[in-house]
């Protein structure tokens, strides 16, 4: 008969080993995820325009989390405060996202300044990652984000109006690279999904390149 103290110690052991593997296992697998999509040439890794700026925008420190902050303001402000954002493959399915924020504790932030749905140019959304899926709730809702493959589909939708862009590129950079703000040329209607990476870390930075179609 197993006494109950050691019953209880392996108790405790088990679930300490299963909460090690929740943080431990996304991470490993980021790694392998990050390595397959630099062989692929799919995905560029710390580039060399790193130090872009970008007017009207810069890197701030924010209780140890370095965060794109904006004071753009921009020429008229649409008639709605928020948008809808659907992502099938991840299942998001019309989660709000607030215009021109630069806070993310609320959930999906729009950079102030950035293009709109819809205009030419590039709609930056960014949302939190978390190192466990059991944690990627509200709060965490791009932890997903690395499961996104080329082709698959974006939706926002704004008031009477409905997007669609379709994922073509994915970039890990430097929480500090402002190039990723830029849209690939000056006519195309691009997305761009940011979150930290690896999950829940603030060592890089995944961004999701979409294009309208």
């Amino acid at each position: 008969m197993i006494a109950p103290g050691k019953l209880i110690s392996v108790g405790f052991l088990s679930i300490g080993t299963f909460i090690l593997m929740q943080v431990v296992l996304p991470i490993i697998s980021f790694q392998f995820w990050a390595l397959g999509q630099s062989y692929q040439s799919q995905a560029l890794i710390s580039p060399t325009r790193s130090n872009e700026q970008v007017l009207g925008i810069s890197v701030q420190n924010k209780d140890n989390f370095p965060a794109f902050v904006s004071s753009k303001l921009r020429e008229s402000h649409p008639n709605y405060d928020k948008f809808n954002l659907s992502i099938p493959k991840l299942k998001i399915d019309k989660e709000d996202v607030l215009v021109d924020t630069n806070d993310l504790s609320k959930g999906f932030a729009h950079l102030p300044g950035s293009a709109l749905p819809g205009e030419k140019g590039n709609v930056f959304i960014s949302g939190h990652s978390a190192l466990s899926p059991l944690f990627a709730i509200k709060s965490a809702p791009f932890s997903k984000l690395p499961d996104l493959k080329k082709g698959d589909q974006i939706t926002v939708e704004t008031p009477g109006s409905k997007f669609v862009y379709e994922v073509t590129e994915f970039k890990i950079v430097d929480p500090s690279n402002l190039s990723v703000l830029v849209a690939p040329d000056t006519q195309g209607r691009y997305i761009s999904l940011m979150t930290c990476v690896p999950p829940g870390l603030n060592f890089k930075r995944l961004v999701v390149l979409g294009k309208m179609i």
